[in-house]
């Protein structure tokens, strides 16, 4: 009964019903069209059924049964060969199978249109949020060769604060963070993929007063910090034509004309950073954002490449960062895939004009080292009237 070929004849069937009878895919229905078919099933069975439609029409398919409160994300790298993180590191999920590439290909389709998004050989790859806070990408063959490609990346489902992203660190460095958000300290949360970067925004963010109003602007919402008052602009991609796009940078320069406390750029990776640190500059504190690094010292290199992009010199760019930006805080995972602050670093300009970054704080096994500026900083921060 569970072959490819029934579920496949089962949800044609359920498909077609749902545009004639509106409603949930429940027992009832998944029974009447198993005797269409001239199949009976055993209540085990049917349940199983019913399950495995469900998951293919409203769901995740095949995927359904990846998806847990520690799941991270799940990568799809064609039919028979998908991945997913909860926590260890990735691993390979042999039980999760799509049919082919053809079945995959309708799976990434109808997630593209939960998203109000466009799929198809006209417009062969999309970056959406799904209805229900998934960030969802994929891309289509020939773009993909081994394709479709997909990758979904899930929200935490449950809120984390501070307390619990820092808990396996000092005390202190809690008290530190805190401070950063408290006294308004402008910073960048840099690290790898899936180092926690959005993650211990979100922490940082909620920890913000109430009173607050935060803007978050990003590619596709993903940044959700548990706060009274966050206010998100999401990019609009152009259409297939090439028109109708809006991009982070005019998206930022809007911020301005609604009344921030805090202007956030879920990630800095375009011309956009130059309208951050110039809102940065020109009153609005408090203002932060992720962006991809190796270390805290592959900053400025980043930095100065994204500046290029705006058309900004590295000695322009440096004066705009260093004035707007006070801290740098550098997120990586350990060798068993838990996340943690590795560094804490200030942004300079050296002799030549240009940018660098001196440690603040280091931490290794759990134990801080103050670096070269941390008495400057720890000023900034009121630290002695700790």
């Amino acid at each position: 009964m569970n072959t490819l070929l029934d579920i496949s004849d089962l949800l044609r069937l359920t498909q077609e019903d749902l545009l004639e009878n509106p409603g949930a895919v429940d027992v009832a229905r998944t029974a009447r069209l198993l005797r269409r078919l001239g199949r009976v099933a055993g209540s085990r069975d049917l349940l199983e059924l019913t399950r495995r439609v469900r998951a293919e029409v409203t769901g995740y398919g095949p995927l359904q049964a990846l998806i847990g409160p520690t799941t991270t994300d799940i990568l799809v790298n064609g039919p028979h060969d998908v991945w997913f993180e909860s926590g260890h590191g990735l691993e390979r999920a042999p039980q999760a199978r799509f049919a082919d590439k053809h079945h995959l290909r309708n799976f990434a389709t109808r997630l593209a249109a939960s998203a109000g998004r466009r799929l198809d050989d006209a417009a062969p790859y999309v970056d959406a949020r799904l209805p229900d806070g998934v960030r969802y990408h994929a891309i289509l063959r020939p773009l993909g060769v081994q394709g479709p490609f997909v990758s979904l990346r899930f929200p935490a489902q449950h809120p984390i604060s501070l307390e619990t992203w820092l808990a396996d660190e000092p005390a202190e460095l809690l008290q530190i963070v805190r401070l950063m958000v408290t006294r308004r300290i402008a910073f960048l949360i840099s690290g790898g993929t899936g180092s926690g970067k959005t993650t211990l925004l979100a922490a940082m963010l909620s920890a913000s007063h109430p009173d607050e109003r935060i803007i978050v602007v990003e590619d596709s919402t993903e940044l959700m910090p548990q706060h009274p008052h966050v206010i998100h602009l999401q990019a609009r991609q152009p259409n297939v034509e090439g028109n109708g796009g809006i991009d982070l940078s005019t998206l930022v320069r809007q911020t301005l004309r609604m009344r921030p406390d805090r202007v956030v750029l879920g990630e800095c990776r375009g011309a956009e950073m130059r309208e951050l640190l110039q809102a940065l500059n020109t009153g609005h504190e408090g203002g932060c954002g992720t962006l991809h690094a190796n270390t805290a010292h592959d900053v400025p290199a980043r930095l100065e490449s994204l500046g290029a992009l705006a058309g900004l010199t590295p000695q322009a760019m440096a004066s705009q960062a260093h004035s707007a930006l006070d801290a740098i805080i550098h997120v990586e995972r350990d060798e068993l895939g838990r996340r943690h602050i590795a560094e804490i670093a200030s942004i300079e300009r050296n002799t030549a004009g240009l940018l660098s970054t001196t440690s603040i704080l280091t931490l290794t096994d759990r134990r801080i080292t103050r670096g070269p500026a941390w008495d400057h900083f720890a000023l900034r921060l009121g630290w002695s009237a700790c």
